[in-house]
This record gives C-alpha cells, structure tokens and sequence, in this order.
C-alpha cells in the first residue's frame, strides 16, 4: 500500500512538474478550448436535432414569427374591452383571410397571363432562333432544331428522376399542409395562453437562473415583435415600389410580380434579387430591352430606398445586425435548412443578438422587464 502510494505521489509530482513548466498562456489557452469544443458540442447536437426534427421545428418557428406580428394586435383588442377569445378568433382568422385573399389574386393572375405569357416566350424563342441564325457562330435551323432534339430525348431519359421528383413534390405538399396546420394550431395556443407557456419554459431552467431567462426572453420578444413589424412594412413598401413601377410600364402579372416581391423581402440579399429578376424578366418577355432596363432601373432604386432609408430610420438600432453577420447568416442558413434557413436567420441572430447582450450586461438585475426603449438604448 505504501509502494503504491509513493508511486501516486510521483506521478502527480510529474504532472504538477510539467503543468508548471508550461507558460500562463497555454493554461489559459488551454482552459478557453476545451470549453470552446464542449460549446460546439452541445451546439452540434442541438443543430443535428434540429435537423431531425425540421418537420416540427419549422412550422413552430413560424407560428413564433405569426405571434409576433399578432400578439400585440390581440392585445390591443382587449385593451379595447374586446373579450379574449373574441380577440383571439378575429387575429387569426383574419391573418387567414388575408393570406387566402392574396392566393386566390395570385392564382387568378397568373391563370389569365399564362397564354399570352406562353405566347410571348414562343416570340422571343423565334427572335433568339433568328439571332442564332444570323450571328457569326454560323448556326443551321438543322443544328438548332438538333439541340433541341438533344435537349427533348435526355429529358425522355430522365423521365424516372421526373416522376421520383413528382412523387416528392407530392410528399413535400402534403409535409406543407401538416405543417401549416401545426403552425395555425401553435398560434392559436401562443395567441391564448402564450405567457403560461413561456413560464413553463423557464422553470425548466435552474432557479437561480430563472430572472436571467425571464428578463432576456422578454427582451428576445420585444426585439423579434419589432423586427416583424418593420419588416412586414418594409416588405410591403417594396411591393408597392416595384407593382407601381411594373403598372406604369403596363406590364402583365402585376399583382404576383408585387406578391412576390413581398415574399421575397423577408429574406435578405437573396430574396430582393430573386423577385427583382422575375419583374424584368417578364418586361423582356413582353418587350424589348429597353423596357427591361427600365424595370431594373426601378427595382434597384427601390432596393436603394429600402437600404439606405426604409431599414436605418425605421428598424432602428433595436434589431441592428451587421451586414457582413447578414450575409453569413443567411448563407449559413441556406446550407443547412435551404429556404427556411435564409428565411429564419436574421431573426434568429437579431433576437440572440438582444438576448446575450441583455444578459451578458447584466440588466436583469435592475431592469427585470425590459421595453423596447431599453433595448434600443442597449443595442
């Protein structure tokens, strides 16, 4: 027993040796990285499952982001002696009414463009044919019409990969009607009883932690309540911008040109190039060039406006996010959960933005129910 009790002594005498033999900087490099790597750890896991679990993830975060543009709307109504449930029915039914109304212009729209869109594009095939024809590559109508025949024959060869696509379409339009209803049923719930199910939440959490939690969630909330507002408004700016731009130069599909433009604006960078390319495709589809370039012209000069002016008077520094943050963010995004992921990563780094910050100051303490003025004056 004594043996083996000098051999432990001698060890941790070695052990004690080399750890003071090396330099404070590696301690402390040291100490920093195993937590840096047990961090990334627990963030890959919660990533990985987020991932697993994305057909119920999704759908919960837009019911969060439903809620937070109608929260404060049923609230209020019954400020205004609006009975609760009264209150309740009429956000969400309306937020359906709307989303329903705007389907059916869609729909009606493009089901009456659609011939003369397909005639145009027959047009401007024969045009790009012409040009083909008399261009200096010194192409055939017999080497024209190969390729095409090419292009139709691999597509016949493909023809599998096309119905295994169609069955998927069909999968992933029945994975969206499930997960909208979840999403309508989740914001019934927040809409209802959504501070019940926050306290829920934080008494998972460790007592002591528990004001922490409470005081940034409530500022997380206020800052994502915010950021909703403002970008549907700005959303809607740009769709007014460019629908008004695409009427005065008589385009077609104005309503779903604005529509989409809409949609698009709620994912940064990415989305405002998407819808601004749909507008001009369709004015070089119907037009001329020229017509396009004018187009272009004014969707960029809306893009400009909502840039430079809309997003740093209104958004304010309460929701202010680098854009260097942006783009990886939406691009991080991207990668892991395609459109969803572009769509939910500005929020998402905004409202965490808030909450480390909130925290991290330690205004818990003294402000235990931060308002939006707080937050502002924090950010």
């Amino acid at each position: 027993m004594a043996f083996r009790k000098r051999i432990a002594t001698t060890e941790r005498s070695r052990a004690e040796i080399v750890s003071d033999s090396l330099p404070i900087g590696m301690h402390i490099a040291g100490a920093w990285a195993w937590r840096i790597l047990a961090m990334l750890a627990v963030l890959g896991v919660v990533v990985f499952l987020v991932m697993q679990l994305r057909l119920l993830v999704i759908p919960l975060m837009v019911a969060v982001l439903i809620a937070a543009l109608l929260v404060p709307f049923c609230n209020w109504l019954q400020s205004h002696r609006w009975p609760k449930g009264l209150a309740v029915a009429v956000s969400e039914l309306g937020l359906i009414a709307v989303v329903a109304a705007l389907v059916y212009l869609v729909i009606t729209q493009v089901a009456e463009g659609v011939p003369s869109l397909q005639t145009k594009a027959l047009e401007r095939y024969d045009d790009l044919k012409t040009w083909l024809l008399e261009s200096p590559l010194h192409l055939t109508e017999a080497d024209i019409n190969g390729y095409v025949q090419a292009a139709v024959e691999s597509i016949q060869r493909d023809s599998q990969f096309i119905i295994s696509g169609a069955t998927s379409l069909g999968a992933s339009a029945g994975h969206f009607i499930t997960g909208a209803l979840l999403a309508l049923f989740a914001t019934l719930f927040m809409l209802i009883d959504g501070r019940s199910i926050w306290h829920w939440v934080v008494r998972v959490f460790p007592r002591r932690a528990r004001p922490a939690i409470m005081g940034g969630g409530q500022a997380g909330w206020v800052t994502l309540t915010n950021f909703v507002k403002v970008q549907i408004f700005v959303a809607f700016v740009d769709a007014v911008g460019i629908g008004i731009g695409a009427a005065i130069l008589q385009l077609p599909l104005v309503i779903p040109i604005a529509v989409a433009v809409f949609l698009g604006s709620f994912v940064p960078i990415i989305g405002a190039l998407v819808s601004g390319a749909l507008a001009v495709l369709v004015a070089l589809l119907y037009y001329d060039i020229w017509i396009a370039l004018i187009m272009l012209g004014i969707v960029l000069l809306v893009q400009q406006i909502e840039g430079h002016v809309l997003q740093p008077l209104i958004m304010g520094s309460a929701v202010k996010v680098h854009p260097l943050a942006v783009v990886l963010a939406v691009a991080g995004g991207g990668m892991l959960a395609g459109i969803p992921g572009t769509l939910f990563a500005v929020p998402v780094i905004a409202t965490l933005n808030v909450i480390v910050k909130y925290i991290a100051s330690g205004q818990w303490r003294t402000n235990p129910h931060p308002q939006l003025k707080d937050v502002i004056a924090d950010a």
